[in-house]
């Protein structure tokens, strides 16, 4: 059962210049003490004051380059008492945690990989009880929201009330023009049950190549994200990981300069009584919807009977196909993308199959 969160805010984190948008960055991986300094000395003149870098990188294969281990810490501690910046980097493990805590690491995420376990999750939620370290979670490789509920919910129960999270976008094997699939609908969907959670996005594992990083970044602005984790690198051509998704401080501070944050409210009377107006309209067509739904699933009830009666199979895959077809040309006359209308019709088939079955399984 889903549980409500405590939750410090994050004006109380001490770690962001508010309003939004709040910056982390940093390089995907923290190599050598030079590029540690360079980078962030670059970002601390952008007015950036969460310094990111991976100490411990998971890789898919074994023999890439997986991180300088604890050998990055002391690189981090100069970042911390020469530029007065506050460091975070990935935690997976609750060797990790214990690393951190005693390096004195200001804040921890997890990736989307560990998020996406529960008893790592229950391992690191254990190894940070007792400790106020913020802990922003990555969304899980795969798009589901209860993985990524479950993994902020552990940690709360062990007490960490300084939670956000980062919507990285999921793994695919479909052929996409980004990295990983955006999959902005479950992102907002976790905003609008959590819309106390600090809210980050990544456009950078997101996008995987650095001509994308701006139009990313703008999407989840635009959304309301209060966020952006980006990684920013000396000298990205020489990166030891990612490096093509990574940009230079000078680079970040260019994406910085171009991308409008929208105001989440507004005083204007004017726009008050429009807003207000069309989204009255938007309730009246909602209930209208419903209702049409609520008849179309009678229909497909009596249709259940129909084939029970008859010892007919419920899936009928000739007359779903040509159905979906004309729906997305009358859909596409409408202004409607094909993309929405499939997914529309799909949701509405899955739950007319559902109900066939229960009446073909003799359940009411």
């Amino acid at each position: 059962m889903e549980q409500k969160l405590t939750l410090v805010p994050v004006s109380e984190w001490g770690f962001f210049t508010l309003p939004r948008p709040m910056i982390i960055a940093g390089p995907c991986s923290a190599e050598s003490q030079e590029q540690v300094m360079e980078t962030a000395a670059g970002l601390r003149d952008l007015g950036i004051h969460v310094f990111r870098a991976g100490i411990w990188k998971p890789r898919t294969h074994p023999g890439s380059f997986e991180g300088v281990g604890t050998d990055g810490f002391p690189w981090l501690k100069r970042v911390q008492s020469e530029l007065g910046m506050k460091v975070c980097t990935e935690v997976a493990s609750e060797k990790h945690v214990y690393e951190c805590i005693k390096a004195g690491v200001d804040m921890v995420w997890i990736g989307a990989r560990t998020t996406a376990n529960p008893f790592l999750m229950q391992e690191i939620a254990e190894a940070l009880k007792g400790t106020d370290i913020p802990v922003l979670v990555k969304n899980p490789v795969n798009p589901d929201i209860d993985l990524w509920i479950g993994a902020l919910e552990r940690l709360n129960r062990c007490g960490i009330t300084r939670l956000g999270v980062i919507h990285r976008g999921f793994s695919t094997y479909q052929k996409i023009t980004y990295r990983n699939d955006p999959g902005w609908r479950l992102a907002i969907e976790l905003r609008t049950r959590y819309p106390e959670l600090p809210f980050f996005a990544d456009p950078s594992h997101m996008g995987g190549k650095r001509e994308y990083l701006l139009e990313l970044s703008q999407r989840a602005l635009d959304i309301g994200f209060d966020g952006l984790m980006i990684e920013t690198h000396c000298n990205p051509a020489c990166a030891r990981s990612d490096a093509a998704q990574q940009l230079t401080p000078e680079g970040l501070g260019d994406l910085l300069s171009r991308i409008q944050v929208r105001d989440k409210e507004t005083d204007n009377i004017d726009y008050k009584e429009n807003i207000d107006q069309l989204r009255a309209q938007i309730d009246i067509i909602d209930e209208n919807l419903l209702f049409s739904l609520k008849s179309r699933m009678g229909i497909s009830y009596k249709i259940g009977e129909y084939k029970k009666e008859h010892n007919i199979a419920i899936l009928q895959e000739s007359r779903w196909d040509s159905l979906l077809a004309k729906m997305i040309v009358k859909g596409q006359e409408y202004g409607l993308s094909e993309k929405f209308i499939t997914a529309v019709f799909n949701a509405i088939h899955e739950e007319s199959i559902a109900a066939q079955n229960e009446i073909l399984a003799g359940r009411p």
